[in-house]
């Protein structure tokens, strides 16, 4: 088998290669202390909570302002590989964007398999248009991590959005249909072939930038690679690069 090349392996061995977490010594550790900070983050800073942009119990976004007038707006996706976590445990990020004259956003969605996919996915563009109408930035940058990297390079077709940074992202589905992930995603080969980023590169968007960790697994970071480059089009930019942190976890991003 050659590097990357998940059609050679079984679901047990393509399950761990996707296991970017059980790669990572330490990662539950890392979570907990996000997860900690983000509390203490929320006791301490002032911002616009659980704003709905939907009538689901997850369709709600966090703001925080910089106090900055005009302020460029950082919407972030968090990650959990679409089935676990929520916008509140990652509101500690919010603070050096904040600290650089950043307005930041949290995004909240509804988890697999409450919702399918398909829904999900379709949440996010919902999500920056409510927030690009309620926070008018000047300029929108929408980011996330794993499964809101995905989300991210998706949103990169909407208008609403001028620029994006994908961290540790997916971007072809299509391995992840054949992982234990799936049992709670419940992939259908029309939502691989619809939801991939890779498979639908907008023709005109902002730049994107990607990033993965020097220690991410080989066949998720291997696919980052090839799957992000030369660009999504050609009138949008992208850039590869790889973090010199272990990995491009939440906690490596400080």
């Amino acid at each position: 088998m050659t590097d990357g090349d998940w059609r050679g392996m079984d679901r047990a061995t393509l399950s761990r290669a996707y296991d970017n977490s059980g790669a990572v010594p330490g990662s539950s550790a890392f979570m907990a202390s996000l997860r900690e900070r983000s509390a203490a983050f929320r006791e301490t800073r002032s911002g616009e909570l659980d704003i709905p942009y939907g009538g689901g119990a997850r369709q709600r976004f966090d703001l925080f302002r910089c106090g900055r007038p005009q302020a460029p707006l950082l919407a972030f996706i968090h990650g959990g590989y679409w089935q676990r976590n929520d916008k509140q445990g990652f509101s500690a990020l919010a603070e050096g964007p904040l600290a650089r004259g950043l307005d930041v956003a949290m995004i909240g969605y509804t988890l697999c398999p409450e919702a399918t996919m398909t829904v999900l996915c379709a949440e996010i563009p919902a999500a920056l248009a409510a927030l690009r109408a309620h926070a008018n930035p000047p300029r929108l940058v929408v980011s996330g991590w794993s499964a809101g990297g995905h989300l991210a390079a998706l949103a990169m077709a909407c208008p609403e959005v001028d620029a994006g940074l994908a961290l540790s992202g997916v971007f072809d589905l299509a391995p992840i249909r054949r992982t234990a992930l799936d049992d709670a995603l419940r992939l259908s080969e029309d939502e691989v072939a619809g939801l991939s980023p890779i498979r639908h590169l907008p023709v005109k968007a902002g730049p994107l930038t990607v990033a993965y960790g020097r220690r991410s697994c080989r066949s998720c970071a291997g696919s980052r690679r090839s799957t992000t480059l030369p660009g999504p089009g050609p009138g949008s930019p992208a850039t590869c690069c790889r973090s010199p942190a272990t990995t491009t976890s939440p906690c490596s991003t400080r």
